[in-house]
Order: structure tokens, then sequence, then C-alpha cells
């Protein structure tokens, strides 16, 4: 499986290409259809990241107060 950088710079390949007047209309389709699928793992992958992140920053303080402080990301 390709990492989040490589699906990405693939993506924007596919923008560039997609915006080319010398492709046809099947292959942009398909070019189009492929990145539909890659914008939504992407999207996925971020969220996920997000909340790893969030709950990262959430964690109960070493101090022992047991306060937890929501911090929005």
């Amino acid at each position: 499986m390709e990492g989040f950088e490589e699906r990405l710079a693939r993506l924007e390949k596919l923008a560039v290409k997609i915006r080319d007047r010398d492709v046809l209309l099947e292959k942009a389709v398909t070019m189009f259809d492929e990145g539909v699928e890659l914008s939504k793992g992407l999207e996925e992958e971020l969220q996920g990241l997000e909340r790893k992140i969030e709950i990262l920053s959430n964690e109960p303080p070493l101090d022992g107060s047991g306060k937890v402080e929501l911090k929005p990301f």
C-alpha cells in the first residue's frame, strides 16, 4: 500500500492530467473516478490522525490533578 504522501502526489498528478485538453473524455472520467477514491481515502486517514492527535493531546496531566482539558484541533 502506498503511503499518504504518494497517494496525495498521485491525486495531484491526476488533477493536472484531467485538465489536459488532449485527454479523451472517457479517460478523464476514469481518472476522475480514481481521484475521488483517493480523495476519500486521504480524508479518512486525515480524520483518523486528527482524532489520534486530539486524544494524545488530551491525556491526563502528569501532576495527578485528573482534570482533562479538551483542546480543539
